[in-house]
């Protein structure tokens, strides 16, 4: 089989030497184009190097000392907007874009792209960006956080940290990431542009324009008309993208770097003045195949490959270098040989570095690292409750449900800290489906309590975006079922940033989201969803979810630490038929209304669960609405049945505070798991292989059913129930 990247590495050398120069791709000269000599050069060379590295990184591979990574060839012609704009503006990008990252390391003394990237392709720990978890484009010098793959998942953050730039001089933040005069870069494929998570994106982009709202965002699409195996349709993405209202379009053909430059450095001008998006559509060919051991000719004809490298758009660069006379046919080959050669010795000192080996260093990053933050310019404590209307000051005097509670401790928040916004769907001026956010926007203004459209990607991603300027984000999700629309966004990069930026990159939000069962005949299973797995399996991630206004209250605080003072991703999940509760067992007697904990007064850590009772006969470990229902069948279980029982309310789902769990039912004859969620793939799962797992005889779950949840009289039949949590229990003590 021939091998395409020697073929093209070949036919380089031979038209160079032979002056066989493609056509020129346009007319624009370098002064046109405001481009020096001596920055076509750089460009070229940034472009040599790129070529090099994946000619090498396909070497190493056969010989088993490199692995999967995905090449830039065909694409060099970023290297052009790199140098187009400044290191300080965030790029998101492209994993074809290596040629981008080593120009912008030109533009930043003393960076060494050749030496990074070959120790991220031979997966050394002394990689710089993932400490040898993947091979990455990234750095955090350049303003580069990693993309492990860009499938359009990192367009609705692009758009939330371009949309930050603006928010944070209105809120008057400083210590911020980007600076004021800054724009965020944004690259993928033309095959990516049509997947729903671009899509999301770029209409909120234009949402978001259309408004007069800043953001300044240069999305990138790279055009080479093949995603994998399956073409482009001709046209497409400009038909798509060139009429779209609040996003200007612009066309380059990154095969010519000095019409892409000139393009690039327009778009760049226009955003930087207008603080609006601009859709640069880069057209380009794609060499070699998709990645790895992709033949392209399994799929496409040798005419339509021998085409494309006909094309290399390092001979259209090397035809400009000639023109322009800034060097000979036979420097430019020197140029490109030294470089290779330089790759070469590159690659057999990167391959004796040394690689992660253990567990514990792959998971190393998993968790970021604490920082410093100083305190907040937000109001002081003593001061804060003056800030407070006159029904909500009323109201702290009197015990209340969880919703006010909630909405108490948001207030608090704000108030202490300046960085603090929230954003989600109905949040702002009708407060929230359930009221929880009543009077926030009115309190805060718009650009803390941001009424987001309707898109739950777009959401998450304002938030994730947000959080990499300085900003801490409470966005909302305003059910759990609808965060199944987005949850990649939690998982694919929300969590997997620190992990793949070796603690250098973060993004700490905590999301809040509604979910849960138990609502009476409302919604069925879109609004009454009992189904956490998702989130429990996300490597990193906490998973909070209060049973009481006290205890929302006092883990919303401990969230919000642990977002800022941790860097940690927090999703903190309140159950909706929980908000209103003020009963625990007769009808007015306001047993689960609580009043609101002073700031300072109390907290519950991460790990921190609760007990009620100090009964051994039997511990029933739950959380959220089992922990109500749990609460009310221990009462039966004493007076009723002689059972003297004590309730474990676990509070954070992930990671399971296992160790508080063994040391709180150590003493109990027998242990019952009551679990909301359904059977399978329910919290109730982990429980019983740990107490398994730690030799412990006596214990038993009572989970939800497998199914969907029906709207109506049978809206709890598939759930733990009081009387339900009861029968498990005798039916418990009784076994031998």
């Amino acid at each position: 089989m021939s091998d395409r990247a020697e073929i093209v590495h070949q036919n380089f050398l031979d038209r160079v030497r032979a002056g066989d120069f493609p056509a020129p791709g346009s007319e624009t000269t370098l002064d046109g184009a405001g481009l020096t000599r001596e920055m076509l050069a750089a460009i070229f060379r940034a472009q040599a190097m790129s070529r090099q590295l994946d000619r090498i990184s396909r070497q190493l591979q056969a010989r088993g000392e490199g692995f999967y990574t995905i090449g830039s060839s065909g694409h060099e012609g970023n290297a052009a907007i790199a140098a187009a704009l400044k290191p300080t503006d965030m790029a998101f990008l492209h994993y074809r874009d290596a040629a981008f990252q080593i120009a912008r390391a030109g533009q930043v003394p003393g960076q060494t792209p050749l030496e990074d990237m070959l120790l991220s392709f031979t997966a050394s720990s002394d990689d710089p960006i993932s400490g040898g978890r993947h091979k990455v484009l990234g750095s955090k010098p350049l303003f580069i956080p990693p993309q492990t793959s860009t499938i359009a998942s990192h367009l609705p953050k692009a758009v939330g940290a371009a949309y930050s730039i603006g928010l944070v001089k209105k809120l008057g933040l400083k210590d911020t990431e980007l600076a004021p005069d800054s724009l965020v870069m944004c690259s993928f494929g033309d095959a990516s542009l049509n997947h729903s998570t671009a899509q999301g994106a770029i209409n909120t982009a234009c949402w978001t324009a259309y408004q007069n709202m800043p953001l300044p965002l240069m999305l990138v699409c790279e055009d080479n008309g093949i995603g994998i195996s399956v073409p482009t349709p001709k046209g497409w993405v400009a038909a798509t993208m060139s009429a779209r209202p609040g996003l200007k379009y612009v066309h380059c053909n990154g095969l010519d770097v000095v019409e892409t430059y000139a393009a690039a450095r327009r778009a760049a001008e226009w955003i930087r003045q207008r603080k609006r998006p601009v859709f640069l559509h880069m057209t380009c060919v794609r060499l070699y195949g998709h990645a790895g051991a992709d033949v392209q000719t399994a799929y496409m004809s040798k005419v339509a490959v021998e085409a494309a490298e006909a094309d290399d758009p390092l001979l259209h660069t090397a035809r400009r270098l000639v023109a322009e006379n800034v060097m000979t046919q036979d420097q430019v080959i020197a140029f490109y040989e030294e470089i290779g050669a330089e790759a070469v010795q590159t690659a057999e000192e990167a391959v004796t570095r040394p690689k992660l080996k253990t567990a514990a260093d792959v998971m190393a990053s998993l968790i970021p690292p604490k920082r410093e933050r100083a305190p907040s310019n937000g109001v002081p404590a003593e001061t804060r409750q003056s800030c407070f209307g006159d029904s909500d000051t009323r109201a702290l005097a009197e015990p209340q449900h969880m919703a006010k509670l909630i909405n108490f401790a948001l207030t608090d928040l704000m108030l202490e800290h300046d960085e603090i916004v929230m954003a989600g769907e109905d949040i702002g001026r009708k407060g929230g489906v359930y009221g929880v956010t009543q009077r926030l926007q009115a309190r805060f203004g718009r650009h803390r309590v941001i009424d987001t459209l309707l898109d739950e990607q777009s959401i998450l991603g304002l938030a994730i975006g947000m959080a990499h300027n300085a900003i801490l984000p409470i966005p909302e999700i305003q059910f759990l079922a609808y965060l199944h629309n987005a949850e990649d966004q939690l998982r694919g990069e929300a969590a997997t940033l620190p992990f793949f930026s070796n603690g250098q990159f973060t993004n700490p939000i905590v999301l809040r989201v509604a979910g849960l069962g138990y609502q009476r005949g409302f919604g069925g299973h879109f609004h009454n969803d009992n189904s956490l797995a998702v989130l429990r399996d996300i490597p990193g991630l906490i998973v909070a979810c209060p049973s009481n206004g006290r205890d929302a209250a006092l883990m919303l605080r401990e969230a919000a630490r642990l977002a800022r003072e941790e860097q940690r991703v927090v999703v903190f999940i309140e159950p909706i038929a929980l908000y209103m509760t003020r009963d625990l067992h007769e009808t007015g007697d306001g047993g689960w209304t609580h009043l609101y904990p002073a700031p300072g007064s109390d907290k519950v850590g991460l790990g921190e669960i609760g007990v009620h009772g100090e009964g051994r006969d039997l511990a029933i470990v739950t959380y959220g609405n089992g922990y109500l229902l749990s609460r009310q069948a221990e009462k039966l279980l004493r007076e009723k049945h002689g059972i003297d029982a004590r309730v474990v309310d676990m509070r954070w789902l992930a990671p399971l505070p296992a160790e508080a769990i063994l040391t709180a039912t150590a003493d109990c004859e027998k242990v019952l798991i009551v679990d909301e969620c359904r059977t399978t793939g329910s919290q109730s799962e982990a429980l019983m292989a740990l107490f398994a797992e730690q030799g412990r005889a006596g214990f038993a779950r009572l989970a939800a059913g497998d199914s969907f949840i029906a709207t109506g009289p049978a809206y709890d039949a598939t759930l733990p129930s009081r009387d339900g949590i009861v029968a498990a229990a005798l039916e418990l003590a009784h076994r031998a």
